[in-house]
């Protein structure tokens, strides 16, 4: 019990510090002059309202967009200061650069109305604090709290799994298709009476096997619960149970701007959705947040499957843990953290996923689906211990565009599929006009060998460098030319998808910068992600300057090592000799 009251005692203390450590960073910014805040990227000035709509969409423009934020960043409008009363805070749906499309989440919209002109937009915060601490106070509370969800964080309770059910399931999901490693998953956690995680490294297909289990699951009666950090990865999730099986009882709860495109239902609430008469047999899609509301509040499940679980902090994990009795994580520890601001405590180092991994209830899938077999030899010697090894299609997939520029064939040749083309410039630290031209340059040249753009991934460190790259796209291709249909983000954003070509902009040339910002800069994960999104080309853009930053700390060291690791495993074409 004492180890039980300390564990929740650390999870209080990290939910307070991580409140208090965002709101201090957002007062420290909003005090700085407007003139500052717009020239670092830190808020938007002249922003007109163009239109409201019922359901709390606000469509606003202005003359220029020189931030950093994007979609799904929460935004404070106001007239002077996002402290003043009549301060509205929204979230972005929409970035079409000087017309932003936002959600109402709290604040009056008729004032918005009333005066249409002039407001200002800063980053903006909505406090979770509450929802944090209620389901803490449950999980210590609570019968399934004390002698389920506290004895398995803390390594008192471990699962079990029916031999019989294992030897079954394995055989069927052979049968139907699924890999050794991926019916090995399956199998366990199927077969599990309380916990089991999937480790999905890039490609290896972990939407996938989550499809499968949601399909058991409901056959046998049961209620199924998926859920995840982003409703990205939700909707994500819900489609691909849909692809699998269009006759399954799935729907996904929560507003429905943030449903766009979703293949299954949404209802803004479970009561009266038609599932609560249903009784067994379905999957609920939503955010661990939704059970904590009127949306999903008192429902019960009889099993939580966490998709991108490397993500979820262990007091979020509690909050969707709390409606079931058995839980499925699938993620992978290689790939993006939680982001967390508090850095003294335990808890703020690890994800549920990590928190929970190497205690022997885990399978890790090993055939990767999307990386040909030069790209794949890099993160599965880096990360996986050489065991990810490329499917027998996916091996031997090459790059083909016929580009008519004969100096650029040795960039798309398919007989190389990683590619750095070293700039060699200096001192650049958060945006790097050069490389960004040259990104304009490759993707136009792909244009004109008809490439699809949206098989082109482009990815960035920080946001100023990805609209300083949107801005040069837009004045390449035209409004015409659906320019929108590449994807250019950070590497936050990219992770989950996959694309033909994977264009990297490393930006930052000043050593002494990075090592300020190494373990951020460095990070393995973000750099495994970054990578691992292309199925035959990747193409990293950047300065040789790079490779002489140096840092105090030993964990960043080995990080650079890694990266220089990295750009030594790549073929080296100057871009001197592949530009006039």
């Amino acid at each position: 019990m004492q180890n039980y009251r300390a564990l929740i005692k650390n999870l209080e203390d990290f939910v307070l510090a991580e409140a208090e450590n965002q709101m201090s960073q957002l007062v420290q910014k909003w005090s700085r002059p407007l003139s500052d805040r717009l020239a670092k990227g830190d808020a938007i000035a002249g922003l007109n309202v163009r239109s409201t709509l019922y359901d709390g969409r606000i469509t606003l423009t202005c003359a220029r967009n020189d931030s950093r934020f994007r979609e799904g960043d929460y935004l404070f409008l106001h007239k002077g200061s996002p402290t003043d009363e009549d301060a509205i805070l929204v979230t972005i749906e929409d970035d079409q650069e000087t017309t932003l499309v936002v959600l109402l989440n709290d604040g009056d919209i008729y004032y918005l109305d009333e005066y249409p002109d002039g407001w200002i937009a800063d980053e903006g915060y909505l406090d979770l604090t509450k929802f944090y601490l209620d389901a803490i106070n449950q999980v210590a509370d609570t019968t399934s709290g004390r002698e389920i969800i506290l004895p398995l964080l803390t390594g008192n309770l471990e699962p079990k799994v029916e031999f019989q059910t294992y030897q079954h399931i394995g055989t069927h999901a052979g049968a139907a298709g699924l890999n050794d490693s991926q019916a090995e998953a399956v199998a366990n956690c199927y077969s599990t009476d309380l916990v089991h995680l999937v480790q999905g490294p890039p490609g290896t297909g972990k939407t996938f096997v989550l499809a499968q289990l949601a399909k058991l699951f409901v056959q046998d009666g049961l209620r199924v619960f998926i859920t995840a950090l982003t409703h990205r990865a939700i909707n994500n999730a819900l489609d691909n149970i849909y692809e699998l099986d269009n006759t399954l009882a799935v729907c996904k709860i929560g507003q429905d701007v943030r449903a766009k495109d979703l293949k299954v239902p949404n209802h803004e609430g479970f009561y009266g959705s038609g599932f609560d008469e249903l009784g067994s047999g379905y999957i609920i899609g939503a955010t661990p947040f939704a059970t904590r509301t009127r949306r999903l509040g008192n429902v019960d499940f009889d099993v939580v499957i966490f998709d991108e679980a490397s993500q979820v902090t262990l007091p979020l994990a509690i909050m969707g843990m709390l409606p079931a009795q058995k839980y499925i994580f699938i993620g992978d520890e290689h790939q993006l953290p939680p982001v967390t601001t508090s850095k003294s405590s335990e808890i703020a180092k690890y994800s549920i996923f990590e928190y929970l991994c190497d205690r022997g209830f885990d399978t890790m899938l090993t055939i990767t689906y999307r990386l040909n077999r030069e790209l794949a030899a890099w993160p599965s010697r880096t990360f996986y211990q050489g065991k990810i090894l490329p499917s027998t299609k996916a091996a031997g997939r090459r790059f083909n565009a016929e580009i008519k520029d004969v100096r650029w064939r040795k960039v798309f040749s398919p007989e190389h599929s990683a590619i750095f083309i070293n700039h060699n410039h200096r001192n650049t630290t958060v945006k790097s006009q050069d490389e960004a031209d040259t990104v304009c340059e490759i993707v136009s040249h792909l244009l004109i060998a008809d490439f699809q753009l949206e098989e082109i991934g482009i990815v960035v460190p920080y946001r100023v460098q990805s609209r300083l790259i949107r801005n040069g796209l837009r004045k390449m291709i035209g409004d015409q030319g659906n320019w929108q249909d590449l994807i250019v983000d950070t590497v936050e954003r990219m992770q989950g998808q996959e694309k033909e070509i994977v264009i990297v902009s490393l930006t930052t040339s000043n050593p002494a910068f990075a090592s300020q910002i190494g373990e951020f800069y460095f990070q393995p994960q973000r750099l495994n992600v970054a990578v691992t999104r292309p199925r035959t080309k990747l193409i990293i853009l950047g300065s040789a300057e790079i490779l002489n930053a140096i840092s105090t700390d030993p964990e960043v060291r080995q990080w650079i090592t890694i990266f220089k690791d990295l750009i030594s495993s790549c073929k080296h074409i100057h871009v001197s000799d592949i530009q006039t």
